[in-house]
């Protein structure tokens, strides 16, 4: 029996994205080969990517809002969290979340981000509070908050299901869900770096409830650890279900791990060519997720402005006040301007083009940048 060469398998593939049929578990194995072309990997997810998205490259104007970093749990791959009495812990007071959002939308904001730590002396209500007086405060400010895990969590605290706490949350203003928490879906790998979180079955289970009540959600995976090619093969496929059922993840992201001040420090970080290949494979296997990210704080701004020809058709934003990553070990910026983001998309030939949280177009006054609206969704 003869083998089928590298360049008869990559044909295979190719037929099938030209005639835009799925990709298989063998398939994705393969494109994550070494032997296998990375330029034309990236070509076919350049394809796609095109597709759905054209010349576009996303971008918009956000901020992060950490509120505590004091943590239950001590995952393997964390450099973020704090023990309540170590000198780094905190947790924010009402006032300071405020300034946070008026800073903000002094800065011309439409999104902040909302992730941090599980604090055990701090009760439910403190979550959902949080999100109801920046909602109450600037409603015109998107609040993009708490990942599967921190519902999870919220379970614990409160005794109620997911449903009502997002129910909760939903009416005290939360706009949608970010997709942190995902890690590595397999049992194998996240045993060993996370093994109290919520485990894949309850992630799902609160992204199928976010969805249900109309919440979009981000979806992730943190790749170039203990992991191999099948584990993330495994996870995308895992979301691709999760996605034909639902519809409601509007954007992946790919995360690059820091090893820098975790405990798994004497790893090397994934190089820029794993996170091309893995940018690029996304796209193909994710077939139904509408936009893939390549999240400049973690892939550094070379690598994700080189990505938006691997598949990728958004760079995040202005990401002011980022802290997760940047304690790993991080060295980009802690802030990028809007003409440095848009000089970056243009330079890789793509159309700079700002974005709400949920890709509908956003319109400012010349005269007045702070004032803004929102166009149709931005799909070609």
């Amino acid at each position: 029996m003869i083998r089928p060469t590298t360049n008869d398998r990559l044909r295979l593939i190719r037929d099938k994205v030209e005639a835009r049929q799925r990709l298989s578990l063998e398939d994705g194995l393969f494109l994550y080969e070494p032997a296998t072309p990375l330029n034309e990997v990236g070509e076919l997810a350049n394809l796609v990517r095109e597709r759905i998205n054209g010349n576009h490259g996303y971008y918009n104007i956000n901020t992060h809002l950490n509120p505590t970093n004091i943590c239950v749990y001590r995952c393997t791959f964390c450099a973020f969290r704090s023990d309540l009495r170590d000198p780094k812990g905190y947790a924010m007071s009402d006032q300071q979340i405020l300034e946070r959002g008026r800073e903000a939308v002094e800065n011309g904001c439409t999104e902040m981000h909302i992730v941090g730590g599980l604090h055990h002396q701090r009760g439910y209500d403190w979550y959902v509070h949080l999100v109801r007086i920046l909602h109450e405060a600037y409603p015109k400010l998107h609040l993009k908050a708490w990942t599967g895990v921190e519902i999870n969590w919220f379970e614990f605290l409160s005794k109620k299901s997911v449903r009502e706490i997002l129910e909760d949350l939903i009416d005290a203003g939360l706009g949608s869900m970010p997709g942190g928490g995902a890690e590595i879906f397999h049992p194998e790998v996240r045993h060993k770096i996370c093994e109290h979180k919520a485990d894949a079955g309850k992630w799902f289970e609160i992204h199928r409830t976010a969805h249900q009540l109309g919440l979009k959600t981000n979806c992730t995976m943190l790749y170039g650890h203990i992991e191999n090619a099948y584990h993330r093969i495994d996870h995308l496929l895992r979301l691709r279900e999760l996605q034909d059922e639902t519809g409601g993840f509007q954007t992946f992201i790919p995360l690059a791990f820091h090893p820098e001040n975790t405990g798994l420090a004497h790893l090397k970080k994934p190089s820029a060519l794993l996170d091309l290949r893995t940018m690029a494979i996304s796209r193909l296997m994710l077939d139904n997720v509408p936009h893939i990210k390549a999240y400049w704080i973690m892939l550094g701004i070379g690598t994700a402005q080189a990505a938006l020809g691997y598949g990728a058709d958004d760079l995040d934003g202005t990401v002011r006040h980022e802290l997760i990553y940047h304690d790993a070990g991080a060295t980009t910026p802690e802030v990028l301007s809007v003409d440095e983001i848009r000089r970056l998309i243009t330079a890789a030939g793509r159309e700079p083009v700002e974005r709400d949280t949920l890709y509908r177009r956003v319109q400012r006054d010349a005269d007045r940048p702070r004032e803004w609206s929102v166009g149709e969704p931005l799909l070609v």
